[in-house]
């Protein structure tokens, strides 16, 4: 039988090549509002000057009030979406006052957990909803964990690319499940591959001491003797390891790919069965609800994962809904580090390097997974976030342990395919470029982004606070040096007074109670059949 990935090649290296220019790229990148003199997390309400945290298309918040997250619309060109992740930093900076954001993913000077304020959305059903979801993160995983930033990457192929794929297969089954069957087998693969992704752009081997301040364990270790800084010597991402979005509890959940209903099924039963750690938890110090529920998972999005199978919901549809409904429409990388080198924390060069990843991952052979290519996965992933750079590095394969040079030799080989195949649909060989880099960086690990990190801290003798903070200024000083045309200005003023009134009418028209808004929304889980 004929893989799926050969219909997909025999498309794209045949007429369907140009399908390529028209992948669809979303970008959501978080950033901490910190004091500009001390790098101290801000401790003030988001700013009314960037509009609504609930509404604002493009300027919203995560976890923390001081967390902000600016998102980009979705386009089909890099450059176009790049500049317009810029004209929001441009304008937030040009709004704080006395404030700068993050330009690093692990935080800035933290004072414990109280430090940390969730974030507010005001009174409608919807921004109760999300409050109390994050109320229910701090309880169950401690608000120092929720202070951990990143850069999510979206990803979509374009719909003639399926339809031209599904008829070149023969047209089996539904369009729609040919589609879902395509991004899971990509999905298999990323997860194969993703040590590779981590390495390359993994900026975060070093924390500030007062992340990891009290009682809290780890097996970081001092990086200089005043003990201002933590580290491990050849680590690549910490965010992405134990001391980042991850759950001891959540290691009991075994989600598979291999369809569809088995990965809904899985977080079905998260969602809907009461796991006993957490049902003490019922009002915070401050009264109120402490979580949505008390599940091993509040909602699908507590599920911590490198990459997410995504489609947009209808207005109060749960995303688990929306996938069993329609299948899945695009995917979300969730795994790459802001660098703190760059004044967007991400630029068009990395953009190309994870977009031959993304291709790679379609167009090689994806076999089911199992219980024991997951621990492959798992295993190997936690080897390059803690020890990506080491000479020594071993990865797991089905046939034993090889070393991560060769290993990363074979998957760049790989990937050359993917990158032709770009260079071509652009009539370009910025693909190629990225590629020639990423090759670069695995022959000289001191060139990644996690090395740089270090090899600056080390040469300037500075903590990692330090640096981010001289680099966060230096980003916001030429923002601020390049302030927006006022046509476009005027254009973002009046988004955030329309998402203003907006949270207004939501306040002022709601009819149900919360906790009637919260059985409707709820009782749609209980209504799905896996």
């Amino acid at each position: 039988m004929t893989p799926l990935s050969q219909f997909y090649r025999d498309v794209l290296t045949g007429n369907g090549n140009k399908l390529l220019t028209e992948i669809q790229r979303g970008l959501e990148k978080e950033g901490l509002r910190v004091t500009s003199a001390s790098a101290m997390l801000s401790q003030s309400p988001h700013p009314t000057s960037l509009g609504s945290a609930l509404t604002h298309p493009s300027i919203t918040t995560d976890y923390s009030e001081a967390l902000l997250e600016f998102i980009t619309p979705v386009s089909t060109d890099i450059e176009i979406g790049l500049a317009q992740l810029e004209d929001i930093q441009r304008y937030t900076a040009a709004k704080l006052d006395g404030e700068i954001v993050w330009g690093a993913s692990m935080p800035c000077i933290v004072a414990g957990d109280n430090s940390i304020p969730i974030a507010n959305y005001g009174s409608s059903n919807v921004g109760m909803m999300k409050r109390v979801y994050r109320n229910g993160l701090g309880a169950r995983y401690g608000r120092m964990m929720q202070a951990i930033a990143g850069i999510h990457y979206n990803f979509s192929m374009p719909d003639s690319f399926w339809q031209a794929s599904w008829e070149l297969a023969g047209s089996p089954g539904s369009l729609q499940d040919f589609k879902t069957e395509g991004y899971l087998g990509l999905i298999r693969n990323f997860f194969s591959n993703v040590w590779l992704l981590i390495f390359l752009t993994g900026a975060s081997p070093a924390v500030c001491a007062s992340f990891l301040a009290g009682n809290r364990e780890h097996h970081l270790i001092p990086f200089d003797e005043e003990g201002n800084s933590l580290h491990l010597p050849y680590a690549t991402s910490l965010r992405m390891g134990d001391l980042g979005y991850n759950s001891s509890a959540q290691k009991s959940l075994e989600v598979c790919y291999n369809g569809l209903d088995q990965y809904l099924k899985t977080l079905h039963e998260a969602i809907i069965t009461p796991h006993l750690g957490y049902r003490h938890f019922k009002t915070t110090p401050d009264g109120e609800m402490a979580q949505l529920n008390d599940s091993l998972l509040q909602i699908e999005n507590e599920f911590y994962s490198p990459i997410r199978p995504k489609r947009v919901t209808l207005s109060g549809e749960a995303p688990l809904v929306a996938l069993q409904r329609a299948g899945i429409e695009y995917i979300e990388v969730r795994c790459v580090d802001i660098n703190p080198f760059l004044p967007l924390g991400i630029d068009a060069e990395t953009i190309r390097l994870i977009d031959i990843f993304l291709i790679d991952c379609l167009l090689s052979d994806s076999p089911p997974c199992d219980e024991t290519t997951r621990h492959r996965d798992k295993e190997n992933l936690r080897r390059t976030v803690d020890e990506g750079r080491s000479p020594a590095l071993m990865l797991l394969t089905a046939d034993g342990e090889k070393p991560f040079a060769e290993m990363a030799a074979a998957r760049l080989a790989n990937m050359t395919e993917a990158a032709a195949l770009l260079d071509t649909a652009h009539g370009e060989d910025n693909y190629s470029r990225a590629l020639a880099t990423a090759k670069e960086r695995c022959a000289d690990p001191e060139q990644t982004p996690s090395g740089r990190v270090l090899k600056e801290m080390r040469t300037e003798n500075q903590p990692f606070w330090r640096l981010a903070l001289d680099y966060s200024t230096q980003w916001h000083q030429s923002f601020l040096n390049n302030p927006l045309p006022d046509a476009d200005l005027a254009k973002l003023e009046q988004q955030c007074e329309i998402s203003i009134q907006k949270q207004i009418a939501l306040e002022a028209n709601q009819e149900q109670r919360f906790d009637e808004y919260l059985d409707d929304f709820f009782e749609q889980y209980r209504g799905v059949k896996l």
